[in-house]
């Protein structure tokens, strides 16, 4: 059983000249002495073996700290893997006490390949890191294929049949969504492979179009019913229960992304003006009025739930230490549980845009003013909302034919 009394951990060792400070930043994290203390002791534990092999603090290479683990494994059966030890590595690198890791190099094909690929998609494309995982995560498939097929790209050896075996091999079964995004990110591979040199003509046009007619979907906003059910599901008799209902209103009033709520900052608030300055896609900045009852709830989860004195600025934080700002798919989950708990089955968060959306154009808004409240650079990006407009397309409708009359 660990005693629960921080100054009771004994430090000896290169490290222990850190313990202070490591001490002081998990009571700032918000960590329950219990589990501040067993922190400590597994930080303990490493300088005492770094002293015993005569290790420094800068010996803390990768090799060295697998060694440690390796020891630790044989006489413990709790905090014995690298994600353990790692919030204690990275406050050391953060002081610069210890080497930081060496990222892995590209070594196969393959990886070399994606990694051109990538830094293309930085560098000449300029986008952002998520979408350029995401590019990686769909062009695996094809250099997996390619290494299969025994193709090398930097040969010349790409050609239309090996392009059209593949999306024939690859596209049976895919969803219609998936299907695109998997052509889509080929052709955008394809120009990197031109634009590199690897083929002297672009092989785009060899990729067939996925047949999709535009608009051909239909937004599935919550009902008024359904809205209610939804924010009644947020116990506010609690911490969570606060925070929760707090952010689904904030979804629900202002169509708010969910990277954008996670990344909402207390200085992004402007109580004096009831505005928000909102951090959206492709580096977009905008300010945008904070509705009356949006607010209530903010200040409601600000002044009883959200723990004070912290350093993190984000609005919203986890409430269990590490007191840290929610992700973009902690926000997706929160709306996802408290969907299911109102018996409302699978609920994604962008539903909540949907319905947003929806309830601004049925209460009379134009497709210009639907499209500046969701932040479009283009109405054509709105217009999809115009099918859901139940006030105006109840006008287009002809009257039900009565027995004995004419249509």
């Amino acid at each position: 059983m660990y005693d629960p009394d921080l100054s009771k951990v004994r430090f000896t060792g290169p490290l222990a000249k850190f313990a202070s400070g490591w001490r002081e930043v998990l009571v700032a994290e918000g960590y329950a002495a219990s589990s501040a203390a067993v922190k400590l002791q597994l930080a303990a534990h490493l300088s005492r073996w770094l002293q015993e092999n005569k290790f420094e603090a800068w010996d803390l290479t990768e090799p060295v700290i697998k060694a440690f683990l390796v020891e630790r494994r044989a006489t413990y059966t709790h905090l014995i893997s690298l994600e353990a030890l790692g919030p204690f590595l990275e406050y050391l690198r953060v002081l610069g006490v210890v080497p930081d890791l060496e990222p892995r190099l590209p070594v196969t094909d393959q990886e070399i390949l994606l990694a051109e690929y990538q830094d293309y998609l930085l560098v000449r494309r300029g986008l952002s890191t998520p979408v350029i995982t995401a590019y990686g995560h769909w062009i695996m498939p094809f250099l997996d294929y390619l290494q299969d097929v025994g193709c090398q790209v930097k040969d010349g050896e790409l050609d239309g049949e090996i392009i059209a075996a593949y999306l024939v091999s690859r596209l049976v079964g895919l969803s219609r969504k998936s299907a695109k995004m998997t052509t889509s990110v080929l052709r955008s591979f394809l120009g990197f492979i031109h634009t590199a040199g690897y083929n002297t003509a672009s092989l785009a046009t060899a990729i067939p179009p996925i047949t999709a007619w535009r608009l051909s979907g239909l937004p599935q906003p919550l009902t008024r019913e359904e809205t209610a059910a939804l924010l009644a599901a947020a116990d506010r008799t609690t911490d969570a229960g606060k925070r929760d209902y707090a952010i689904v209103l904030l979804l629900l009033r202002t169509a708010l992304r969910c990277q954008e709520v996670a990344v909402m900052s207390l200085d992004d608030l402007d109580w004096g003006s009831g505005t928000v300055v909102i951090h959206g896609k492709g580096g977009r900045v905008d300010t945008v009025p904070v509705p009356i009852d949006v607010g209530t709830a903010l200040v409601d989860y600000l002044r009883e739930a959200r723990p004070p004195g912290l350093e993190s600025r984000e609005v919203f934080i986890r409430l269990c230490a590490p007191y840290r700002g929610l992700t973009r798919t902690s926000v997706t989950c929160i709306v996802g549980r408290l969907a299911k708990k109102a018996g409302l089955g699978t609920v994604h968060a962008h539903r909540l845009r949907h319905t947003a959306a929806s309830n601004v154009l049925n209460a009379g808004a134009s497709m210009e003013e639907v499209a500046q409240f969701l932040r479009h650079a283009s109405t054509e990006t709105s217009t999809i909302y115009a099918k859901t407009d139940m006030t105006r397309l109840s006008g287009l409708s002809r009257p039900w034919p009565v027995a004995g009359e004419r249509a």
